[in-house]
């Protein structure tokens, strides 16, 4: 399965960016891609379309995280550092590729596709928001197999 292909999909069907990475990665949380659009559906454009916060497709990959990571239980210390350490982790590899992380910033700057972006080459995405769809589906992906959920 192209995840990053399918999630470009989405976003062309109006889905917002955090909705498209999540419902990508249905097969792997055991939602349905419709519970995805819902849990996701208030974190594009930088929280609600504000885009004063973080990127959607970051926000999206952070949900995907912690459905595939949970932090459930009061006294669980052990997931809660897990999930924190992935997140940062995302975080990072995200901020090394585009030099930013809020949606703002992202916008002001409009990294475009590079050789840090295989994932919007490969697919010929250029439309900015698209190119940080595929490229966070790209880095969840590449985390997850670290991590053996792929």
């Amino acid at each position: 399965m192209d995840r990053c292909a399918l999630a470009y999909e989405y976003h062309k069907k109006n889905y917002n960016c955090a909705q498209a990475v999540t419902a990508a990665f249905a097969d792997l949380t055991g939602w349905t891609e419709e519970q995805l659009f819902s849990a996701a559906g208030s974190f594009g454009g930088g929280y609600g379309g504000s885009h004063e916060e973080a990127c959607g497709a970051v926000s999206g990959a952070l949900l995907v995280l912690g459905v595939l990571f949970p932090f459930t239980g009061e006294g669980d210390i052990e997931a809660k550092r897990k999930i924190y350490g992935l997140a940062k982790d995302f975080r990072q590899r995200y901020f090394d590729v585009f030099g930013y992380t809020r949606c703002r910033d992202l916008l002001k700057a409009r990294p475009g596709v590079s050789e840090r972006t295989p994932a919007a080459r490969r697919l010929g995405v250029t439309a900015h928001c698209d190119v940080m769809i595929v490229t966070a589906v790209e880095l969840l992906e590449e985390l997850l197999r670290e991590q053996g959920k792929l």
